[in-house]
């Protein structure tokens, strides 16, 4: 594909998208189905009267599909610029998420699960004004399993020598 006719699909696919969202496309779709449906009983609601509504109709939905997807790819693309640029200009802020999308839905989950820790954290300070890393909240959790561990290690300890 040349990239001339790539402008001019970006230059269309901008322009409908635009359209297809404004008041002037709502209007212009209620008045052709309005138009349709008082032509009913001009054309004895036959089956080709049926036929024209639900082809146009298909047509349109199968192409809008592509189109709305294009535009939220677009869309996604530079919010997630625009994110990443907040972030590496942030000095406190953690590089490690520039593009997290490209992570799996599981390594995602694992960071949301870090950032529900975050704002426990956030919650139990008195000051609102402290921050917290993904490093403090990895310490407090690597923190708390050595104790658990230490613990059930001292419980399991406490039953052997009980049960000699």
């Amino acid at each position: 594909m040349s990239h001339k006719s790539n402008n001019f699909f970006e230059t269309f696919s901008n322009w409908a998208t635009k359209f297809t969202g404004s008041s002037s496309a709502f209007i212009g779709a209620t008045a052709i189905v309005v138009i349709w449906a008082v032509l009913g009983p001009v054309f004895h609601y036959s089956e080709t009267w049926q036929l024209v509504i639900n082809t146009g109709t298909t047509i349109i939905t199968f192409l809008m599909v592509f189109l709305i997807q294009k535009a939220q790819n677009k869309d996604s693309k530079a919010i997630q610029i625009k994110l990443n640029e907040l972030i590496a200009a942030h000095e406190k802020a953690s590089n490690r998420i520039v593009d997290i999308e490209d992570l799996s839905e599981k390594e995602l989950d694992q960071l949301h699960v870090y950032y529900e820790k975050l704002s426990d954290f956030a919650e139990e300070d008195e000051d609102i004004h402290t921050s917290h890393s993904i490093d403090a909240a990895k310490r407090n959790q690597n923190y708390k399993r050595d104790v658990f561990k230490r613990k059930h290690e001292d419980w399991l300890e406490k039953q052997k020598k009980e049960s000699i």
